[in-house]
């Protein structure tokens, strides 16, 4: 309450109080205009003093509206300033996140650039490589086309060597003399291996070679190939030793060829290296079940030794322990080349214990299945043969061979054995002399002008199904043995030919032929 109210209220008091003071002193009129007077001025004072309360509490009122107003504005406000945050942070984000993006593309596009680059990179590179290996396959069979074509040209003077030397040692030369045509027969056969292992290894690299399965006497065979290479270890002054395990089958099927050149090859590098010393041909029995077996072959020797540096290498072809030992023994190094190719191509795998100085030892196992040995028809390249000179003596044999030289040779060493010669130089005329003549065996040559040896077999078959036919040729890389049998060949022999090996296939015909006869 303001103090103006406060001040007037007091006065209205002050009438009151008037009144009944005039009271007091018996002054009724004067006491009752004092407080008519009081109580219209007090009713004046409840009506202000109403209003005043009314005015407060419409104010009250008003100023909870305010404050509702207030807090409502405040709350739209904070509202507003929460959208306006959110909406600079969107604003914020969305420039972010377009900065983001226009990186991103930026960056892709780069990368995209980098990546086309890169493509054309890598497609110009796989246009090179493509290139490269083309010209590589090229290169590997113009190599193999040439060493298959120098090693048949050398074949053809080498037959010439050969034939003349066992000719001229055949007709009691002079001591001095045989010495030198001893000297020469030993270059020639040297010559004759190393074009023989050129074409081998050429034929394994160009995939060339098929393991056959065939069954075969598996002692027999590792027999014959020692008995073969006993007079070179006896050369050198070694011993070996044969050790062969008595359960092993005695027939198995495989390739009775191959795992003679193996052989001949381990046992050869072993008398080669080994002076004065002993070598060990171990063949085991690793496993065995009731159709299959394992048979686990060893070769050591007490030679020379191979380092260990040289061990990680002795396998690759023209590879030897060194120069040294190149110039001491002579060979390419071609031949445990081959060994480990055909092993590879028969799912083995070759093995070499080494110390130098103090030998070698080279190991590996092969699988075979064991052949049925009941009933077996009877396998005429496998008859066991018996040189025996009557059964060469007025036998007609038919030459058929383009070369003059190679007619004059072959002639002179069938002569020899007492055979009656008929030389042809083409197929046309071998089919001609096979249609009008009866022969006892046919050697055909099978490259000739006209039509090819095989060409002219398989006519000869047309009309002359039991005749031995046996192809007498410089062999290259394109032919394979199995086409010989079966154009209708008997045997196969490679010019130049080893006399003995020549004779012994011709006395294994002879004497099929007179088996079937009988």
């Amino acid at each position: 309450m303001s103090y103006s109210q406060g001040f007037t209220k007091f006065l209205v008091e002050n009438h009151r109080i008037n009144s009944q003071i005039l009271i007091a002193e018996k002054r009724n009129d004067k006491a009752e205009e004092e407080l008519k007077y009081y109580l219209t001025q007090k009713d004046s004072l409840r009506q202000i003093h109403l209003k005043a309360i009314e005015r407060g509490i419409q104010a009250e009122s008003a100023i909870g509206d305010l404050n509702e107003i207030i807090a409502s504005q405040q709350d739209d406000l904070s509202k507003q300033e929460k959208s306006l945050f959110f909406g600079k942070l969107t604003g914020w984000l969305s420039i972010a996140l377009i900065l983001i993006l226009s990186l991103l593309t930026l960056s892709l596009y780069k990368n995209n650039n980098l990546r086309a680059k890169a493509n054309e990179l890598l497609q110009d590179k796989n246009t090179e490589l493509q290139e490269a290996k083309e010209n590589a396959e090229k290169a590997s069979q113009a190599k193999a086309q040439f060493l298959s074509t120098i090693t048949h040209e050398l074949r053809t003077p080498m037959y010439t060597v050969t034939g003349l030397t066992h000719l001229l040692l055949e007709e009691d030369p002079k001591p001095e003399q045989k010495e030198h045509l001893n000297s020469l027969k030993f270059s020639g056969e040297y010559l004759l291996s190393l074009i023989n292992n050129i074409l081998d290894l050429n034929k394994l690299e160009a995939n060339k070679v098929e393991i056959e399965k065939a069954p075969f006497n598996l002692k027999k065979r590792i027999d014959g190939v020692l008995i073969a290479l006993k007079k070179s270890a006896e050369v050198k002054n070694n011993n070996i030793h044969y050790e062969y395990d008595p359960t092993l089958p005695q027939d198995v099927l495989g390739d009775s060829l191959k795992i003679s050149q193996i052989l001949i090859n381990l046992i050869s590098n072993s008398i080669k290296f080994t002076e004065n010393g002993d070598i060990w041909v171990r063949v085991k029995n690793a496993e065995k079940s009731a159709k299959k077996v394992v048979v686990h072959f060893e070769v050591e020797d007490t030679g020379d030794g191979i380092s260990k540096k040289k061990q990680n290498t002795i396998f690759e072809s023209f590879s030897q322990g060194s120069l040294q030992i190149n110039r001491k023994y002579g060979g390419t190094g071609l031949g445990l080349s081959i060994v480990k190719n055909l092993l590879e191509l028969m799912g083995s795998k070759i093995f070499l214990e080494s110390k130098l100085g103090e030998g070698s030892k080279f190991w590996f196992n092969i699988s075979y299945e064991i052949a049925e040995t009941e009933s077996k028809p009877t396998d005429f390249k496998n008859l066991e043969v018996v040189l025996e000179n009557d059964i060469f003596e007025d036998k007609a044999v038919m030459i058929v061979e383009d070369n003059k030289i190679n007619q004059m040779i072959t002639k002179k060493i069938l002569e020899k054995k007492k055979m009656i010669c008929t030389v042809v130089d083409n197929g046309l005329d071998a089919i001609k002399h096979a249609s009008e003549e009866n022969f006892d065996v046919i050697l055909m040559d099978i490259h000739m002008p006209g039509i090819s040896g095989i060409e002219a077999t398989k006519k000869i078959r047309e009309f002359n199904k039991t005749v031995p036919i046996i192809a007498l040729t410089a062999i290259t890389i394109e032919e394979n043995l199995e086409d010989f049998y079966k154009a209708g060949f008997n045997e196969f022999i490679p010019k130049p030919f080893n006399a003995e090996d020549f004779f012994e296939k011709i006395n294994r015909v002879l004497r099929s032929n007179d088996f079937l006869v009988k």
